[in-house]
């Protein structure tokens, strides 16, 4: 079925003219003060009869007069939603950011960086080995369970090395994003000391930190060859919060296991 026959039968269900539409339509676009959510009479009639592709604001509307989600419709037209966080997983970018992981139903499946095991019950303590294997799907409805509301999700670029090796590029972090302080706490290994994902004017940060004042330091670890960075804070970083775990490959999938590990580049 073409996308316009499909929005046809769509109006057909909701017994609406075309003229209708065009009238809900100029109400949306009034109220939106932008005449791309206007939609016209022949307009519409076209849609329906040809292979045609609408604009963003037009299918809103459409969204909005049909009772019809906008990804649904996003679907009529070949645009899969849900495909998004495979291709972001697939496409790694090189700079530190953040990643978010969303998928319409909970039912589904979303390409997220743990798979657990069938046998996994979050009421009980289990082996993590046999929770967790890396680079899976969970499902959307096991998020839930966890405090998302309080977390957010960040991925080390392929060339930030700031703490590596004890994070290494391809790693995505869990960060609890509640109001973030950094108290002076004592730590004795280098496994203990926080770690904070940081916002920069010109991109992200994902390292050990040290507030002074009005500097933040942002600390590498020893073995990285990398520099120590300082910056107005927060004017110029911006603490996002602590990471409180992180889902990371102890081998590059490029990297063959008779192949020496590749050493980081120095500045």
């Amino acid at each position: 079925m073409r996308p316009g026959e499909h929005l046809r039968e769509l109006r057909n269900r909701l017994g609406i003219t075309t003229r209708e539409v065009e009238e809900f339509s100029r109400a949306i676009a009034e109220d939106r003060q932008n005449e791309e959510y206007s939609i016209s009479n022949p307009w519409l009639t076209q849609l329906e009869n040809k292979s045609s592709i609408p604009s963003i604001y037009k299918l809103y509307s459409l969204s909005v007069i049909y009772r019809a989600k906008f990804e649904d419709l996003l679907a009529i037209f070949g645009i899969d939603l849900s495909a998004i966080p495979r291709y972001q997983l697939a496409l790694p970018l090189h700079n530190t950011h953040l990643v978010s992981f969303e998928s319409p139903h909970p039912e589904e499946t979303i390409t997220f960086p743990v798979r657990f095991d069938k046998g996994f019950n979050l009421e009980t303590t289990a082996l993590i080995s046999r929770m967790v294997e890396m680079w899976g799907e969970v499902p959307v409805a096991l998020l839930h369970r966890f405090d998302v509301r309080h977390c957010q999700y960040g991925y080390i670029g392929l060339e930030d090395y700031t703490l590596y090796p004890l994070l290494r590029p391809g790693s995505f972090v869990q960060i609890d994003s509640r109001p973030a302080r950094l108290p002076a706490s004592e730590w004795r290994t280098e496994f203990d000391r926080p770690i904070y994902f940081v916002e920069l004017r010109d991109g992200y940060a994902c390292s050990w930190c040290e507030v002074r004042g009005s500097q933040v330091t942002l600390i590498p670890h020893p073995l990285s060859g990398c520099l120590t960075r300082q910056f107005a804070f927060p004017s110029e970083a911006e603490i996002i919060g602590q990471v409180t775990g992180v889902a990371m490959r102890l081998v590059p999938p490029a990297e063959r296991a008779d192949e020496p590990p590749r050493l980081p580049r120095r500045p």
